[in-house]
């Protein structure tokens, strides 16, 4: 019995290891995360820590959990995967009990073999040591009894919390790293990051120029009951004189005063930091769309009128899953028709798609790095002449606002540019009368950074080179529309994901066919899929 226990444990041992070694090599490197924390040093203020928390887990419904996903800016600076964790830098070096000095601590999930067992290998402490390169490693539970005075910090810098955190069993998941967190740094029970973004708005304000910032904090007000409530706030908005303004930002100095948190400043950081890729990232970010360019080319060719929502949108899946693309990047969009003019339509369940155009805006998470790539193309393979019409205002559309997406431009550019010939095509075909109007038929925004999001952080200033943006305008012309019928029920958005250089806009997704032309071509070449019939069901 022993020796059949020791051969078992041999052969577990060695099935580990093949698994480890048999995993995916082209993630980001523990050196890509170690200089992401070293910049982040360098943009903190002087006395200042920063203290991040690894994402939550989310429930789908009783004892199962969505599959989990690390929050990109925890992933971005330590590489670290798995939930219940916390990351501090320090803008400055400090010195343990023994005087070695250190910049930076990790505290992670404890090794647990019962738990392993059901959910998968944890890295532990002496993991993210050696995989991650981490020097100072904690377990989880070591959190509470850690000796730094966070109210010596000039800053503390954070991301404010949301209340979607439960308290599992054990003293070290994140709801007690959290908890920790506020008694440590004396967190007020009333503290709201939008409010102390605020106060600070009023706070740097000359009193010359208080009117105008009171009209600004006005409209955050006018969004947000939760603000309307707030005293300094209200009364800085509604205030009839500079004096009482002025009496105001004496009361906000104080309020800030009280306490050194920061919610703003990490994530000024942060976005500066995401706003441009490296090289390394690239490769990451090409490959993500360049997989999900292959998926819509795939359904092109797959595509016909007795298809469901549902099965052109796992198509466009499979072919992620082939590529080894982890995730989608977020939930997929496959509207046929009608549906189509919901802009964030995720149910995908006509049964069928018939003639209708079929609006397709998915993305591959590949690594962490997700594409953004919207094709939009005739079910039974041709465009009619209504839909074609339409169609082509949003290409030139969109091919005006790729031209606009250069080196030191207005991240406003390509939206300027596509709406102005959106407008003018439907004033064109009668669908409008003025060029404001149009805004009734393309109500969205044309570019968003991407990224480790689909909708990427960045300071939305001048673009730099090595940013990544979509370009996606569109039309949706749901049914009743105050327009002639026969255009009822098109939608159509084409989507691109475009690196900015010094040499121009390269569109990373050009492989999946853009005109009419090439889509209603690459739609006659046969499918792998054409042969791959199921059997019927009751």
């Amino acid at each position: 019995m022993f020796r059949s226990t020791v051969a078992f444990c041999i052969a577990l041992f060695m099935m580990t290891n093949a698994g480890a070694q048999n995993r995916p090599t082209d993630f980001l490197s523990a050196d890509f995360h170690k200089e992401r924390r070293d910049l982040v040093r360098q943009m903190m203020p002087a006395n200042s820590v920063a203290v991040l928390f690894a994402n939550a887990e989310r429930n789908r419904a009783n004892d199962v959990d969505y599959i989990y996903h690390q929050d990109p800016d925890f992933y971005y600076l330590t590489g670290y995967k798995e939930p219940n964790a916390v990351l501090i830098l320090f803008s400055e070096n400090q010195k343990d009990r023994e005087g070695k000095e250190y910049n930076e601590l990790m505290y992670v999930q404890e090794r647990d073999p019962l738990a392993e067992q059901w959910n998968g290998k944890r890295l532990g402490v002496e993991g993210v040591k050696k995989l991650l390169g981490f020097e100072k490693v904690f377990n989880g539970g070591e959190f509470g009894k850690i000796d730094i005075d966070f109210t010596s910090f000039d800053k503390v810098l954070f991301f404010d919390f949301e209340n979607d955190v439960r308290d599992k069993s054990g003293a070290a998941d994140l709801y007690d790293l959290i908890k920790t967190f506020k008694i440590k740094t004396e967190y007020p029970a009333d503290y709201s990051a939008t409010k102390q973004r605020l106060y600070s708005r009023i706070q740097s304000t000359d009193i010359e120029n208080s009117a105008n910032v009171a009209q600004t904090l006005g409209r955050y007000l006018s969004y947000d009951d939760r603000l309307k409530e707030d005293e300094l706030l209200s009364g800085f908005v509604n205030a009839k004189d500079d004096a009482i303004r002025n009496e105001i930002k004496q009361k906000v100095s104080l309020k800030l005063d009280a306490n050194n948190l920061d919610s703003s400043i990490i994530s000024e950081i942060m976005a500066t930091l995401r706003e441009t890729k490296t090289e390394e990232e690239m490769a990451l970010l090409k490959k993500a769309v360049e997989i999900s360019a292959v998926g819509q080319i795939e359904v092109m060719k797959a595509m016909h009128p007795n298809m469901s929502e549902t099965e052109i949108q796992g198509v466009h899946e499979y072919v992620y899953k082939k590529y080894g693309a982890e995730y989608e990047g977020y939930p997929s969009i496959v509207g046929g028709g009608n549906n189509g003019c919901i802009l964030h339509y995720i149910e995908n369940n006509k049964p069928q798609v018939g003639n209708d155009l079929v609006l397709m805006d998915l993305g591959a998470e590949y690594h962490g790095y997700t594409a953004d790539v919207t094709r939009t193309i005739p079910a039974n393979g041709k465009f009619s002449p209504e839909q074609k019409l339409i169609y082509d205002i949003v290409y030139d559309a969109q091919e005006a606002g790729i031209r606009a997406s250069v080196v030191g431009a207005p991240f406003q550019a390509p939206g300027r540019a596509s709406s102005e010939v959106v407008a003018q095509g439907l004033i064109k075909l009668g669908i409008i009368k003025e060029a404001e109007e149009a805004r009734t038929y393309f109500p969205h925004g044309t570019s968003h950074y991407l990224g480790l999001d689909v909708h990427d952080k960045g300071t939305y200033g001048a673009f730099k080179p090595n940013t990544v943006i979509t370009v996606e305008p569109g039309i949706y012309i749901p049914e009743g529309s105050d327009c002639d019928k026969k255009w009822w029920g098109i939608a159509v958005r084409i989507e691109d994901d475009i690196l900015i250089t010094d040499d121009g806009p390269v569109n990373l997704s050009a492989m999946a066919p853009r005109t009419t032309e090439a889509i209603e071509a690459m739609m006659k070449q046969p499918s792998p899929l054409d042969d791959f019939v199921l059997p019927e069901l009751d």
